[in-house]
């Protein structure tokens, strides 16, 4: 997500703190980067122009030039004019005081309202709410169906209307069905199109008053640009919108749409959605993401990760079995699949503070190894993960045979696996045990 961005401002920055004086003139030529960097990422000429302009205002003033730490604190300017430029306060999905709350989901063909629908019942269902979907998109071959998977994946309810029904008595008939179901959200999927049209934006005004949607939230592909901006600028005059969904972050998505929608519109971005599993949808947070921007980390993303893959009773009992010396294969499974529930190595790497992408790419882990750690550990009896001991040389064929693996990759994973555990030890014991380590490494 903003690779190509973060990497040329992340540059820049490097760049302005390592002049040995800073000057108008070398912060000028430091914007005037910034300027063409936020251009190739997407960001609306006028929004760009404003955004530098609103930096040098503030960078060349004589309190921060004869500041002894000049450049942290361009830098900072930066980053609090990236956080006013997305926003500057989180805003959440707002729920009403009577239920149902109902969500409006607006936008193109292919933009990804029907997987947001289902993203966003599972963030729901996180906060304990139950949610309730339904399509009006009568249009779409299988549109309905579609959105069915999606609410039976997500463990949401679904409703669906009668053949022939039009698309705003389908709405009143949600309504009713959340109404009567006792479901604190109904989210309410629309028929996109290609392109704008006025039937589209006609259809939508009635489903918004039928379905007395409470937030209309119109969810724009990342990937378009430029583009983004126009769409969301029509939609908020003819529609009315209370949020934005950016989605499709994390692939080729140079930001400029986030960069420019809440600038251009006057609207918050609430969710941008990552990848194509349905746990795959972030809470927008300007700072935390203009820190990620500028390579400052997400430590908070990075707890709020741990926190949602990690069970803290699990935690609790791992814990006290460090403390016997009880740690096993079985353990080591455990703590390798909650890891991978949390996401890409790379991914949480990047969102430590203070790591220049060169060292992250020495370090990028080593995904196959761990795969080939899982399918082996997998292929091992309970047994013998709670008793590495009786792994000898025919079971090791055996399980090597089972996972599609050589011998020498279970050798590999026991060496890791006890490599671990002498270190869990070491760590136990406090600085004389860390000590002993040191000298082991060396």
């Amino acid at each position: 997500m903003f690779e190509a961005l973060a990497d040329r401002l992340q540059g820049i920055v490097r760049n302005l703190t390592g002049q040995a004086r800073i000057t108008p003139e070398n912060i000028r030529e430091s914007l005037r980067e910034v300027r063409r960097a936020l251009l190739e990422a997407d960001v609306q000429v006028g929004v760009a122009r404003d955004f530098v302009a609103r930096v040098e205002a503030r960078a060349v003033g004589e309190e921060v030039l004869k500041s002894l730490s000049a450049g942290q604190q361009v830098v900072s300017i930066v980053k609090d004019e990236l956080e006013h430029l997305l926003g500057r306060t989180p805003v959440t999905l707002a729920g009403s005081p009577h239920v149902p709350t109902v969500v409006l989901l607006a936008g193109l063909q292919g933009s990804g309202k029907t997987t947001f629908a289902g993203k966003l019942a599972v963030w729901l269902k996180a906060r304990t709410k139950r949610v309730l979907l339904a399509s009006a998109d009568i249009y779409r071959p299988a549109a309905v169906d579609q959105l069915e998977r999606v609410a039976e994946q997500a463990g949401a309810g679904f409703w669906r209307a009668p053949e022939g029904v039009l698309p705003v008595e389908i709405a009143r008939g949600a309504l009713e069905q959340a109404r009567t179901r006792g479901f604190d959200f109904l989210v309410f999927d629309t028929a996109g199109r290609l392109q704008i049209d006025e039937p589209m934006m006609a259809e939508l005004v009635a489903l918004k008053q039928a379905v007395r949607a409470h937030q209309v939230l119109l969810v724009v592909d990342g990937m378009t640009g430029q583009e983004a901006v126009r769409i969301g600028e029509t939609f908020a005059r003819q529609v009315g919108v209370d949020g934005l969904v950016l989605s499709k972050m994390d692939g080729d998505a140079r930001g400029g749409a986030a960069l420019s929608l809440r600038q251009v519109t006057g609207k918050p971005i609430l969710f941008l959605g990552v990848g194509e599993k349905l746990d795959g949808l972030e809470a927008f947070d300007p700072s935390r993401l203009a820190g990620r921007i500028l390579g400052m980390g997400d430590i908070v993303g990075l707890v709020e990760k741990a926190r949602s893959a990690v069970n803290e009773q699990e935690a609790a009992q791992l814990a006290e079995k460090l403390r016997r010396s009880d740690f096993t294969l079985e353990d080591f499974l455990e703590q390798l699949l909650q890891v991978k529930k949390m996401g890409p190595l790379e991914d949480l790497m990047k969102m430590l503070p203070g790591i220049p992408k060169a060292a992250l790419e020495q370090a990028r882990p080593d995904n196959g190894r761990l795969k080939r750690h899982e399918a082996i550990l997998l292929s091992m009896t309970r047994k013998e993960r709670r008793a590495p001991r009786v792994i000898d040389g025919s079971r090791r064929r055996r399980i090597a045979a089972g996972s599609g693996t050589a011998v020498s990759d279970v050798n590999q994973l026991l060496r890791d696996f006890e490599q671990a555990r002498t270190m869990m030890k070491r760590l136990k014991q406090g600085p004389r045990g860390l000590a002993g380590l040191r000298r082991g490494r060396g």
